[in-house]
């Protein structure tokens, strides 16, 4: 595919469902072109399909796999490799039990996505984003911050996402990019269904009655940070639905 050089380009993973997807159709409802990547190829055609002639371009491949990762970038279309914003959005919780009773399988799944891949991806797009004075937005969570029974691994991936985040910011001092971490609370997407490898009835029980927040919601503020004034950075932004606040300390009592 091609695209006007006048656009500018936004990298967008985990684009198949959830924040990914409707970040992709709000970025290029702004006349931006757009990099979808996900491991869903159906649901990236039909992604592709529904955007602008010549907008977008679609890559389906394993994020947790660096070759593959490096390949993709790679082979990007000379319209689509300058990238001004990385959206690291992909990412995933697996398991809702405590650490004693965790599936190790999980974690690693959990860590693969949420740490290894994101810092691979960061890296190999890094001299691109310089050249071009972009900008990077990583999607963290309000588990960086308020731990929880059932969160161990997945509160501690999103905590380096928000620390690597500030890592970054020192980092890349004096180039002109920008780095944000997003750190959304309790949101309706596919991620419960996921976390509890497809129970329908623990998502709708989740979500029921709690307004939580949307997609939109999050396309919403990813175009808002992505689109300030170039001289202005967003460190940290955590968001949550009104109706979530903070939970009390755990106090176990001896009978």
């Amino acid at each position: 595919m091609t695209g006007a050089s006048d656009h500018r380009t936004a990298f967008i993973t985990g684009a198949t469902s959830g924040f990914g997807r409707t970040a992709v159709h709000a970025f290029l409802a702004a006349g931006w072109q757009v990099v979808a990547t996900g491991r869903r190829q159906d649901r990236l055609q039909a992604l592709a399909d529904a955007s602008p002639p010549g907008r977008i371009h679609v890559a389906a491949f394993d994020i947790r796999d660096a070759e593959a990762t490096a390949s993709m970038i790679g082979a990007l279309p000379a319209a689509f490799a300058n990238v001004d914003l990385l959206v690291n959005n992909a990412g995933l919780a697996q398991g809702t039990a405590p650490a004693q009773q965790a599936s190790l399988a999980d974690w690693q799944t959990m860590i693969d996505t949420n740490v290894t891949a994101l810092v691979t991806l960061t890296r190999l797009l890094l001299p691109t984003l310089i050249a071009r004075r972009g900008a990077i937005i990583n999607i963290s969570s309000t588990a960086a911050s308020y731990p929880y029974a059932g969160g161990n691994v997945y509160g501690a991936s999103k905590a380096f996402v928000s620390q690597f985040s500030l890592g970054l910011r020192a980092d890349l001092h004096g180039t002109g990019v920008r780095v944000t971490t997003l750190e959304p609370g309790m949101a309706q997407t596919e991620f419960t269904l996921v976390r509890t490898h497809g129970d329908h009835a623990a998502s709708d029980a989740l979500y029921r009655g709690a307004h939580p927040i949307t997609p939109d919601d999050i396309a919403g503020v990813l175009l808002w940070i992505a689109t300030l004034p170039p001289h202005l950075n967003v460190n940290r932004l955590e968001l949550m639905p009104t109706s979530q606040s903070f939970a009390g300390f755990q106090i176990h009592r001896e009978p």
